[in-house]
């Protein structure tokens, strides 16, 4: 047709002259695919080692928590998930300890509230009249009597016992299963000696408190050091009559803290059996003393037991003192201070303020 153009348009392409069926490298996809394939599982597997150690850690410290074992933790690792998990179970497992904690400071403290009325119920069934059977001729009433009162004894005693060793145990417990505490020695002192004052009035014990008015630091928690001074307080009561005065004590001096017990009865025989582990006199169990050792030993003290002023026995705990510090002794510092402390004891036989009964 006149006046119609046509237009043609070619492409050509280069293709190599080689391919793969003429001996060319086909292994070089191949192997580029299995390497893919073998990160891609390396890498799920690193994955999957990750969680699955994450979730067995987890698991074994639920099992060990279980058990009884309150000091495991674990590592939060793995998956976000799983790290979660892991802060919850420590969460958990501190608040578990912290619960534990307060549950033996309060059978303890409960155990030391019982002291007092099972001491003077013991006083009391001391007084009453001798429950020997055995000699004398007596009549069926009288028989019936006796026996009932050295019932009454035996099963204050057994009581004593078994709160005695609720004490020694939750102690031993607690120290086991939380870290080493502090405690206000003056707060200790002053808490405790408002429970003895009870029985100190029924007695008719003239009782003194000195030094507790400050805050005096020590490294033993609070538990452990009311256990031990109920437990040598208990001692004055339970060794010595009634109306015999005592006095309670608190003092910081030389990088230590002092608690002094003192008594006006007759004293301690053989200070050294008394302070060996389990040795009794006059029928003691050998607890009070034993536990006020212990509790001084820990805090890097010591116990000991001498002549009172009052004419009894006179029971010192020394405790560390956490807030001493270093300092430069005088060569004429020693003579100076005996002179002090000479001063002292002068003035404190003329200032002495016994609280009696009346003054309750």
């Amino acid at each position: 047709m006149a006046g119609v153009c046509t237009l043609t348009a070619l492409t050509f392409l280069a293709l190599p002259a080689t391919g793969f069926g003429d001996g060319s490298p086909w292994w070089l996809p191949v192997g580029v695919a299995a390497a893919l394939v073998a990160a891609a599982v390396l890498v799920v597997d690193r994955v999957a080692t990750r969680t699955v150690s994450a979730a067995r850690d987890l698991a074994q410290g639920a099992l060990a928590l279980g058990a009884g074992d309150l000091n495991v933790r674990v590592e939060p690792s793995g998956p976000r998930e799983l790290v979660e998990a892991g802060y919850a179970f420590n969460r958990m497992a501190e608040h578990l300890v912290a619960t534990r904690a307060d549950e033996r400071e309060l059978v303890a403290d409960l155990s030391h509230r019982l002291r007092t009325p099972l001491t003077a119920l013991r006083l009391d069934a001391e007084a009453l009249d001798p429950d020997d059977t055995s000699i004398g001729t007596f009549s069926e009433a009288e028989l019936d009597r006796r026996r009932g009162i050295r019932r009454i004894r035996q099963a204050i005693a057994t009581l004593e016992g078994e709160v005695d060793q609720l004490i020694k145990t939750t102690r031993k417990a607690a120290t086991q299963e939380t870290a080493p505490g502090s405690c206000d020695a003056s707060e200790v002192v002053r808490t405790r000696m408002r429970f003895w004052s009870a029985l100190a009035g029924d007695q008719n014990r003239p009782y003194r408190v000195t030094g507790a008015q400050l805050r005096i630091p020590v490294p033993v928690p609070r538990a452990e050091l009311a256990a031990a001074l109920d437990a040598v307080i208990g001692n004055v009561f339970r060794y010595t009559s009634q109306g015999t005065a005592f006095e309670v004590a608190v003092s910081r001096r030389d990088g230590y803290v002092a608690i002094r017990i003192d008594d006006a009865g007759p004293g301690v025989a053989d200070p050294d059996r008394a302070l060996r582990r389990g040795a009794s006199d006059r029928g003691s169990t050998g607890l009070g003393l034993d536990i006020a050792k212990r509790v001084a030993v820990q805090a890097n003290g010591s116990v000991s037991i001498d002549r009172a002023r009052l004419g009894g026995a006179s029971v010192v705990m020394l405790l560390a003192d956490p807030e001493a510090t270093p300092r430069q002794v005088s060569r004429f510092g020693l003579v100076g201070r005996m002179a002090r402390e000479a001063r002292d004891q002068a003035g404190s036989r003329r200032r002495w303020n016994w609280y009696r009964p009346a003054d309750r």
